[in-house]
């Protein structure tokens, strides 16, 4: 199993840069990608931005630019920088990791607020 914790949230005005982290722990060798989800309150999940084994990236298309995910292998932890953040972006971030069947290894974090003020 794997043990997801994520952090960095909090309370930011528009326009100002927040950076979330996601630490993995226990059987991390399992992981083939991870990335961040977020979610409002009565809607679904959205991903935000995923990094897989091999480094490749992708992101939500309206976050293109604003945001970046990366990672430190050593750490075994992936980041997500946000920048000129919106009121919209407004949600509660989670990172997930997931192996090759997702069905069968798919792990959640415990979720970070973020809310950027107006």
């Amino acid at each position: 199993q794997v043990q997801l914790v994520d952090s960095g949230g909090g309370l930011v005005e528009s326009g100002g840069s927040m950076n979330l982290s996601c630490a993995a722990s226990g059987t991390v060798s399992i992981i083939t990608a991870m990335g961040w989800y977020r979610q409002a309150p009565g809607n679904r999940q959205k991903l935000v931005a995923s990094i897989r084994i091999d480094g490749k990236t992708d992101y939500r298309d309206s976050l293109k630019g604003r945001f970046t995910i990366s990672r430190d292998d050593a750490k075994n932890t992936i980041y997500l920088q946000m920048k000129n953040l919106k009121p919209e972006d407004t949600d509660v971030y989670s990172c997930s990791a997931w192996g090759t069947r997702r069905s069968e290894y798919d792990f959640w974090g415990q979720g970070t607020q973020v809310t950027v003020s107006s």
